[in-house]
């Protein structure tokens, strides 16, 4: 299925945009030899990777070497994170997917921890200076105009300062609204190559019905937690997913979101999600990128209800504070007894990256009503192990830290920490915690006197 109209580019765009068009269309092993060595290179991310693009490139693998490879999570594979590739492509992650965890953590790419918002501005203030950007954008409009389609937040600002920019031109890519194109005149090498996007399912369909009760659970504590007229950020996931199926009797939502995925649609469709009451952008979606599946594509393609934005608008703090009730939903690895939240490793292992969970963490607590949340199951390996834990794991990393954490949920319930001692927070955190570990963190708290 296409998300465009069956009409040809030549007779979609007027003649002299089409002779410009055409002057630039390539095959992408032509187009991928304008990468050199030593280049660096910025990858649109997550479901609108530019695949085609990327084959070619590593198809070159034995005339490169050195070529500096930037984006966040990329969904699918990364020929060019394969055991020997590393004297070739050199990865740097500002994210760390399933794809590139075994590469991070044995050397073979790099990352880079920072905020979500402030991700693209690595490339605005020429923090990070790019030769190429590769990127997956839908045909041109008759105006010329392309669509970053399903991920604009973290590649049109890099794109844009990019010294040369090759772009597949792909039928499957939605046309996505709001500050989300590129024109063709702006593009050097063009790539007609459709292909189908990366997909990522909402829950991992091995998941045991053990552990979605507690994800179930753990919603509608959330759910409990969201008043009519919220504007809410959700990410992809069984706990998200969880929510979304407690939220059906609420009135007047809103979505500012780092991430729109496909749990969101039937809020949607119903008229659960429909923007009214929001205080910045009243009646839209607010969005930096999808992860879903084609369902999703299809819902958004041209869907004037949503704004796509680049993170630094999306992510911004100050932006989101100006969202009244705002409520962020996040998750992390652990959590210890004074509300230190480690959600990017597992002690020194590198699991994931801070994303956007302080961005609106901060926003949420900044805005009138705002509710800022993590929500975690209490354990984990079939609750063998406990996620509230006495102290993190050695090495672990703070993202959110004990003062900016506030609502923290598990299937045990709800609890708020701001403003909170170090003992109330720990009995709190206690109270919530899995029965069979409660006398253990009671009996550290009380050898720490948190209690």
């Amino acid at each position: 299925m296409t998300n465009t109209e069956e009409v040809p580019i030549k007779n979609k765009i007027p003649t002299n945009l089409y002779r410009i068009y055409n002057q630039k269309l390539t095959t992408s092993d032509e187009a991928v030899k304008q990468i050199k060595s030593g280049d660096n290179v910025i990858v649109q991310p997550g479901c609108a990777v530019p695949s085609e693009l990327v084959r070619a490139m590593v198809r070159r693998k034995d005339e490169l070497h050195d070529v500096t490879l930037y984006h966040i999570l990329i969904v699918g594979d990364l020929p060019y994170l394969q055991p020997g590739m590393e004297k070739h492509f050199k990865h740097k992650a500002f994210f760390i997917g399933g794809n590139s965890r075994k590469a991070v953590n044995e050397g073979r790419a790099e990352f880079i921890p920072i905020f979500l918002y402030e991700v693209p501005l690595l490339f605005k203030l020429g923090r990070i200076k790019t030769d190429v950007a590769l990127l997956n954008v839908s045909p041109p409009d008759e105006h010329g105009f392309c669509s970053y389609g399903v991920d604009v937040g973290t590649i049109k600002t890099p794109a844009e300062r990019s010294k040369l920019i090759i772009a597949q031109i792909n039928k499957h890519q939605p046309r996505t609204l709001g500050d989300s194109f590129i024109h063709i005149n702006k593009i050097d090498y063009i790539v007609e190559y459709d292909e189908e996007l990366k997909e990522l399912p909402q829950v991992d369909p091995d998941t045991s019905p053990e552990v979605l009760a507690i994800f179930d659970k753990i919603g509608q504590n959330v759910a409990d937690l969201i008043e009519d007229g919220s504007t809410l950020q959700m990410g992809i996931g069984a706990i998200p997913d969880s929510v979304m199926k407690y939220l059906h009797s609420k009135k007047d939502l809103g979505i500012h979101t780092e991430m729109f995925s496909d749990g969101m649609i039937e809020l949607v469709e119903s008229g659960v999600i429909n923007g009214e009451k929001k205080s910045l952008h009243p009646g839209k979606i607010i969005a930096g990128f999808v992860l879903g599946t084609r369902r999703a594509y299809d819902f958004i393609n041209n869907n004037p209800i949503f704004e796509f934005h680049p993170q630094e608008y999306v992510n911004d703090p100050f932006v989101i504070s100006k969202n009244n009730k705002m409520v962020a939903i996040n998750s992390a690895l652990e959590i210890d007894l004074t509300g230190q939240v480690c959600s990017d490793s597992i002690g020194t292992k590198f699991y994931s990256g801070i994303g956007g969970q302080v961005d609106f963490i901060r926003g949420a607590s900044k805005s009138e009503g705002g509710k800022p949340i993590i929500a975690l199951p209490s354990t984990i390996k079939d609750g063998t192990i406990s996620r509230i834990v006495p102290v993190l794991k050695p090495g672990a990393g703070v993202v959110t830290s004990r003062g900016d954490v506030d609502y923290v949920v598990t299937e045990y319930g709800a609890v708020n920490l701001w403003g909170k001692t170090i003992q109330e927070r720990a009995k709190a955190l206690i109270s919530i915690s899995h029965p069979k570990f409660r006398d253990e963190l009671t009996k550290y708290a009380k050898e720490r006197f948190y209690i």
